[in-house]
């Protein structure tokens, strides 16, 4: 997923807007991880950048993607660009020695 979001509309306000978006970006992240895993993988990762547009977007973790909306909303800001790219992931085992 990569979008731009607008957050203004002649007549949907502007916190149904920026709750609006929150839903599209929870469902498109549920979607994902409900897809099949490759027989290699233990879950699905995520990519994300998160930025005013797409050229100053910055990685950020994907737990932090609903707080930065949060943010753009304390702003009023018009619009914001999210980029959220899955992919198949194996966890890493620690030995217990090692710790």
């Amino acid at each position: 997923m990569k979008k731009t979001f607008t957050l203004n509309h002649e007549k949907i306000k502007y916190p149904r807007m920026v709750d609006a978006a929150k839903h599209e970006v929870k469902k498109y992240l549920k979607r994902e991880r409900n897809k099949t895993l490759p027989v290699d993988a233990d879950y699905w990762a995520f990519d994300c950048k998160f930025g005013n547009t797409a050229d100053d977007a910055q990685a950020i973790h994907v737990s932090q993607i609903n707080s930065k909306i949060t943010e753009i909303e304390q702003q009023e800001l018009a619009h914001f660009y999210v980029e959220i790219l899955a992919r198949p992931a194996q966890r890493e085992f620690i030995d217990a020695e090692d710790a």
